[in-house]
């Protein structure tokens, strides 16, 4: 019997990185690797709509063309029921195709789960009981958070300092200069611990609004529709969040520096008693969250390019420069 030639269509970056490693997927209690014969095809396959059904039409598409048995699209779009549902999955096994949704994984163990889906996917297109389509959907607001979670992993929000350079170079040239500076030594030593906590908080969420503000990342309703304010509040959440982890560990990277910067610099015995050793260490929690401040300025150098790009995930940042460039034609039409 001649091997089913399974299609598997990946969106760039990430689900491609996935997809590569489902090539060597086998049926369900087989060793036999000539059951399947999967080839991976990368292409942005959701780029310009988030219809589920649209997803389909396209992957059909990619099968007839390329003669497949069936096909498997892989994407990080969140996907959505016509009732507001998220989803895991949708399939129709009359087109002998099918589209998974990544974050709809959770975030965690995404190669391994993935691999299971895939395998039930095409298992269950190999040899179909119903003709229907169907979709798998997620559980109401444990769902929902999943879909969430999926998204912030996927956006890699600890790979942000290195996506915006400058404002790296800001916070670490800012908290080079206060550690050395007498007038922080006293301000650190005067400030209670709820003030120091109040300040770490205020700084991180100045950084994180200035990025949002400075980036244009907020995301607007296509329409009016609840279905298009849901789905703002969903990719506006995500931004937030990964935002908020991305600066936290910045936070955490800039204290370890000045701490050993300063550790370095400020020895007790020659800065006549101004500052003792325990106070050091209040002293880099303190120019932490001076040095975070001085990193927002350090994004006003980027380019809203870059800062998108150290923000978002490549499917979410095509997403938004694709909705960017509709609402600069219809200002210029109108």
């Amino acid at each position: 019997m001649a091997p089913i030639r399974v299609g598997l269509v990946a969106d760039p970056a990430s689900p491609t990185i996935v997809a590569r490693r489902m090539t060597d997927l086998v049926p369900p209690g087989s060793d036999d690797r000539d059951g399947w014969d999967i080839e991976l095809l990368t292409t942005p396959f959701t780029l310009g709509s988030e219809a589920v059904d649209t997803a389909l039409e396209r992957l059909r598409t990619l099968r007839d063309r390329s003669e497949w048995d069936l096909v498997i699209g892989v994407t990080e779009l969140p996907l959505r029921d016509d009732d507001g549902r998220y989803l895991l999955a949708a399939v129709d096994p009359r087109q002998q195709s099918a589209v998974l949704s990544l974050p709809g994984l959770g975030g965690f163990r995404i190669q391994s789960r993935a691999r299971r889906t895939v395998r039930r996917l095409v298992s269950g297109m190999a040899e179909p009981t119903e003709t229907d389509g169907h979709r798998v959907r997620l559980p109401g607001l444990s769902g929902r958070g999943r879909v969430l979670l999926g998204m912030v992993l996927a956006n890699r929000p600890w790979l942000l300092a290195a996506g915006l350079k400058s404002a790296l170079v800001a916070a670490l040239a800012t908290g080079a200069v206060a550690t050395v500076e007498p007038t922080f030594w006293m301000l650190a030593a005067s400030l209670s611990g709820w003030r120091l906590w109040l300040a770490t908080i205020a700084s991180i969420a100045i950084v994180v609004a200035w990025i949002v503000i400075d980036g244009e990342l907020w995301d607007r309703p296509e329409d009016d529709s609840p279905q298009a304010r849901d789905r703002s509040r969903l990719y506006n959440t995500s931004t937030l969040l990964t935002l908020t982890v991305g600066v936290v560990i910045c936070y955490l990277a800039l204290y370890v520096v000045n701490l050993l910067w300063a550790l370095f610099v400020l020895d007790p015995a020659v800065t006549d008693g101004s500052i003792e050793f325990a106070d050091i260490f209040v002293l880099t929690w303190f120019v932490a969250s001076v040095a975070t401040l001085g990193g927002a300025l350090g994004t006003g150098l980027e380019s809203d390019e870059a800062i998108r790009a150290a923000a978002y995930s490549k499917r979410e940042e095509e997403r938004r420069a694709r909705l960017a460039d509709e609402r600069a034609q219809e200002a210029g039409a109108g």
